[in-house]
């Protein structure tokens, strides 16, 4: 791999979790962790906008409006994600898998511009997502332009404040390896909360 050695590891991380949430959202199976593969079935339109409780943020068509405590639907195209100016609703607002997979792959996207594209995308530019295949897609083209970001980088742009321009984060004020760090650790908790509603999908299903 022709990278900075202090890149490796989180690079190596990254793919890591990266392939272990596509294989949970788009099967047929999954690496259970010990080498045992586990079926999975692919993710469905109503499985990806399922609200397991009341007053769930999540992605909805424009012409639809925001959801309870939502104020505003960001992104572009016909469909936005729930979201409210600062200071959000607390206790904050449970989260569809969609909400939480649009999330991703905008933070991905976004930052990947940010490092090594135009800098100057936003949240308003980013198209959201109302379908699993789409959603799919989209999780996997920003993820690829966010490693390609990565690999641009040389020893001395880790170390460099503000390589990264995402508006959205400390990014502007921290080295670029720290955000490289912060952005696996998104991948890896947003990962498992959405591995852990496609469980909960499964049991109130009835197909557990």
């Amino acid at each position: 791999m022709n990278a900075p050695a202090r890149l490796i590891p989180l690079l190596e991380q990254f793919d890591w979790a990266r392939e272990r949430l596509t294989g949970r959202l788009s099967g047929p199976f999954v690496d259970s962790g010990n080498g045992t593969d586990v079926e999975v079935p692919a993710l469905t339109d109503e499985e990806y906008r399922w609200e397991p409780v009341p007053g769930c943020w999540s992605v909805r068509l424009r012409s639809a409006g925001p959801g309870r405590g939502a104020t505003v639907l960001t992104g572009a195209g016909e469909w936005g994600r729930d979201t409210a100016p600062f200071p959000h609703p607390s206790p904050p607002p449970f989260t569809t898998l969609a909400w939480r997979l649009s999330h991703l792959s905008e933070l991905l996207a976004l930052r990947a511009d940010h490092t090594a594209g135009s800098h100057g995308l936003t949240r308003d530019d980013y198209r959201v997502v109302g379908d699993a295949a789409g959603a799919l897609a989209d999780f996997g083209a920003s993820a690829d332009a966010w490693r390609a970001a990565l690999l641009g980088a040389d020893d001395a742009a880790l170390d460099t404040v503000g390589y990264s321009t995402y508006p959205y984060g400390s990014d502007p004020e921290d080295p670029f390896l720290d955000t490289v760090w912060w952005v696996n650790q998104e991948l890896l908790h947003h990962g498992a909360e959405i591995a852990l509603l496609r469980d909960l999908y499964r049991v109130r299903s009835g197909l557990a």
